[in-house]
């Protein structure tokens, strides 16, 4: 498969397109991070939306699990549903992988791709192969 040279091509209109990153984002992330920002694309990770929030932390990973979902929830369905978004560090487990694609689901809108970096979860990256999403952050040009 040839390279990728721009990830943001992907979408019908490049403002619009919805990518998530997982595993631990490499060098090519600067890159990617800068042309969503000229593109005015919503960069989003559960750390920065919790830390916004008052709260006491959880006290076990199930409540954090919960904790985490109940957040991107909030920020997924009150943003506007043509907007694209570079969502990091989530979805990180299966779990939230099929609640996310619920949620796409429920308002009609699509990924346009999952790249998967350096330490991705095996069961993420199986999972969006499967739907045809996936793209190894290898295979972007620098």
């Amino acid at each position: 498969m040839a390279a990728i040279t721009d990830l943001f091509s992907l979408g019908s209109t490049p403002a619009k397109v919805k990518v998530i990153f997982l595993g631990s984002p490499d060098f090519h992330s600067e890159k990617l991070m800068n042309q969503a920002r000229s593109l005015h694309i919503e960069h989003v990770s559960p750390s920065g939306l919790i830390r916004r929030e008052i709260s006491r932390r959880p006290g076990s990973a199930a409540a954090e699990e919960v904790a985490t979902i109940a957040s991107l929830r909030r920020w997924f369905f009150t943003r506007k549903p043509d907007a694209g978004f570079v969502l990091t560090d989530f979805p990180a487990t299966l779990l939230q992988a099929l609640v996310f694609d619920e949620w796409l689901d429920a308002r009609d809108e699509t990924l346009a791709a999952a790249v998967a970096f350096p330490g991705s979860s095996e069961p993420l990256v199986a999972h969006y192969r499967t739907l045809g999403l996936l793209i190894n952050g290898a295979d972007l040009a620098a």
